[in-house]
C-alpha cells in the first residue's frame, strides 16, 4: 500500500508531501481550511488556504489582536499545487462557504469532507460527491436513529409554532448555532412572512456577512437595539443556544423556547435542556446520507471522525466489508453547528 497522503499529529492532520494542515487544531505554518466553525478554523496560522465563499466569515473567525489572517482563497473546482500535492475545494453543502477538500498525489486521491449534510439548503452551494481512494468522513450523527425530516416541513412547523406562541401573547425565542443555522431558518422562512426576526449579536453579525454574499433572508435587527421596555409578545428571537439560562432572556417576559439542531431528534435531549419545542434541523449528515456519501465516493478505505467515528466504521467493516477505522481527534462533534 503506498504512503498514507495525511497522518494524524498532535497539531492536527498532516500532509507530509505538501506540508500542510487540514484543520489543524494548533497554530501551523499552513493551513487548509474547510469552513469557518471554531473546531475547524482555529487562529493562529501563519498561512491560510480555504474557499473563496467563506473568505468574508474567515477573516472574521481568524482574525488576532495583531490583525486579519494571511488568507487566501481558491473558487469550488480549482486545482493547486503544494510541494507535490494537487489540492482542490468541492462543496460540502454544510454552511456558506464549507468545502471537501481534495488531494492527490501520483494517482492516489484522498478525500476529506470537512462537515455536510446532503439536504438542501437555500444558503450555501449543495454537496457534490468526490470520487477517491480514501474517505475521510465525518460521523457527526452515525447512528440509524437520525434520520432527517424534510427541512421545508421543519420549517413550516417553527412558522406555526412562532404563530401560535404570537396568538397566545407570547414571544418566540429561538436558539440556533450563530453560523449556519441560524442564516438556513432566516432564509427558509421567507417562504412564509417577511415580519422582522430579532437576533443577539453573535447572530445578526454573521448574518450580515451572508447578506453581503447575497443570500435571501428575512429582515432582522438586534435585540441589543431595542429600548428598554419594548414589547416582545409575538416577535421571533434568534439567539445561540450559550445564551440559555442567561440574564439576557429576562426581557421577554412570557416567552417560549425551542432549539433547531439534529439533537432535537431524541426526546430525551429536548427534555434534558428545559426546552418547550424541539425542532430536528441539522446541518450535518444523518444516517442515510452519511452511508449514501461512502457509497459515491467509491473510496476503498474509510476514515471516520468526530461523533459517532466508531460504530460507523464498524457498521462499514461488518455490513459493508470495506477498509475503516475511527480517527480520533481533538473535538468529538458537537462543537460545531449540529
Amino acid at each position: 500500500m503506498s504512503e498514507p497522503l495525511l497522518e494524524l499529529t498532535a497539531a492536527g492532520l498532516h500532509c507530509p508531501r505538501g506540508d500542510f494542515f487540514i484543520d489543524p487544531w494548533e497554530p501551523v505554518e499552513r493551513a487548509v481550511i474547510t469552513h469557518g466553525h471554531g473546531d475547524h478554523a482555529a487562529p493562529g496560522s501563519a498561512h491560510y488556504l480555504a474557499p473563496v465563499a467563506g473568505r468574508a466569515i474567515l477573516a472574521k473567525r481568524l482574525a488576532t489582536e495583531t490583525g486579519p489572517p494571511a488568507l487566501e482563497t481558491m473558487g469550488y473546482g480549482e486545482t493547486r499545487r503544494i510541494g507535490e500535492v494537487e489540492v482542490s475545494f468541492h462543496p460540502a453543502g454544510h454552511v456558506l462557504g464549507s468545502a471537501q477538500i481534495r488531494l492527490e498525489h501520483r494517482g492516489q486521491v484522498w478525500v476529506v469532507t470537512g462537515d455536510y449534510k446532503r439536504a438542501p439548503d437555500p444558503t450555501c452551494a449543495p454537496f457534490a460527491p468526490v470520487r477517491c481512494h480514501t474517505l475521510i468522513t465525518e460521523a457527526t450523527f452515525a447512528l440509524p436513529v437520525y434520520r432527517w425530516p424534510d427541512p421545508a416541513a421543519v420549517a413550516e412547523d417553527l412558522w406555526g409554532w412562532w404563530q401560535a406562541n404570537a396568538a397566545a401573547g407570547r414571544a418566540s425565542l429561538l436558539y440556533a448555532y450563530s453560523l449556519g443555522k441560524a442564516q438556513r431558518i432566516l432564509a427558509e422562512l421567507t417562504r412564509f412572512t417577511d415580519q422582522t426576526v430579532y437576533t443577539h449579536g453573535a447572530v445578526e453579525a454573521l448574518v450580515e456577512l451572508y447578506r453581503e454574499e447575497g443570500v435571501s433572508m428575512l429582515p432582522t435587527l438586534p435585540v441589543q437595539d431595542e429600548p428598554p421596555g419594548t414589547e416582545w409578545a409575538g416577535r421571533l428571537v434568534l439567539a445561540p443556544p450559550s445564551v440559555r439560562r442567561s440574564r439576557w432572556l429576562r426581557r421577554f417576559g412570557d416567552h417560549r423556547t425551542a432549539f433547531a439542531s439534529g439533537w432535537m431528534r431524541l426526546r430525551a435531549t429536548r427534555k434534558r435542556r428545559g426546552l418547550d419545542r424541539g425542532f430536528v434541523l441539522s446541518d450535518h449528515a444523518d444516517w442515510p446520507a452519511l452511508l449514501r456519501t461512502v457509497e459515491e465516493s467509491e473510496a476503498e478505505r474509510v476514515l471516520c471522525t468526530h461523533g459517532s467515528a466508531a460504530a460507523l466504521a464498524r457498521f462499514l467493516r461488518e455490513e459493508r466489508g470495506l477498509d475503516a477505522a475511527a480517527l480520533q481527534t481533538r473535538f468529538t462533534g458537537e462543537e460545531g453547528a449540529a
